[in-house]
């Protein structure tokens, strides 16, 4: 019996590599990339899958991306929103520009809302029984989706966006047998955050964290790990909450 199929969008770095990995130990996983080729050839050599160069934003590309996964797989059983990008600068929201938004809802939002559509319609091809899942979707979105920053507006919007199209996909998916989840990531140690990760460490210890600890990639490829098994499949809808604690209110 052939292994279940997932594509990783974003694969090369980060969480979306350690997703791959994980993934890859039970399935046939295609992970995209978008310039970090070196990266990606480096994951497919360690996991022994495939890669596609992919920009989420572009229409074309994301096309591209379904018939090469075509090629590949009889059927698609889970798709990963992963991919997205931070502001090259963080501006405050009185200085950010126009090209940095666009940017960043193509890519963080735009692309993944509509990628789902695709892949849930491929998802949708071969019928299934009565009460079977037809497929898996999920949108990694950010603790971000709530959580206001004035020096990367975009950045937050986007992602507030893309915790809504989840929703959206997770009512409208629901008759079809394909569940949708969120999962939320907080302050995972990337090079995403790089730049600023000895503030955030700081932060942590004065107790921006109930859990004083990063995050670390592998947290939130276990969260999928959960997804990829089935085991969430009558709570489409969910938001799972990587953020060591975060979303907590306390007095």
């Amino acid at each position: 019996m052939p292994r279940p199929s997932a594509i990783v969008t974003g694969g090369s770095r980060g969480i979306g590599r350690a997703i791959a990995l994980e993934l890859s130990r039970t399935h046939q996983v295609i992970a995209t990339y978008n310039s970090r080729r070196e990266a990606a050839e480096s994951l497919a050599a360690e996991a022994g899958l495939e890669i596609f160069r992919c920009d989420v934003s572009s229409a074309a590309d994301r096309a591209a991306l379904l018939e090469f996964a075509r090629t590949k797989f009889s059927q698609l059983d889970l798709l990963v929103n992963n991919a997205g990008i931070a502001p090259k600068v963080r501006r405050d929201v009185l200085e950010a520009t126009e090209e940095s938004f666009d940017e960043l809802i193509g890519t963080n939002l735009k692309g993944p809302h509509f990628l789902t559509r695709q892949a849930a319609r491929w998802m949708l091809e071969a019928g299934r029984a009565p009460q079977s899942v037809a497929g898996r979707i999920v949108f990694v979105t950010s603790v971000s989706a709530y959580a206001s920053s004035v020096n990367r507006a975009e950045y937050c919007i986007s992602k507030a966006g893309l915790s809504m199209s989840a929703a959206i996909w997770a009512h409208r998916l629901a008759p079809e047998g394909i569940p949708v989840f969120e999962i939320r990531p907080g302050v995972i140690r990337t090079d995403m955050i790089a730049a600023v990760a000895k503030d955030y460490e700081e932060r942590i210890q004065a107790g921006l964290l109930p859990q004083r600890r990063m995050g670390e990639p592998r947290d939130v490829a276990r969260a999928i790990r959960i997804i990829a098994d089935g085991l969430l499949d009558y709570s489409t809808g969910q938001v799972l909450n990587v953020d060591g604690g975060f979303h907590l209110r306390t007095l």
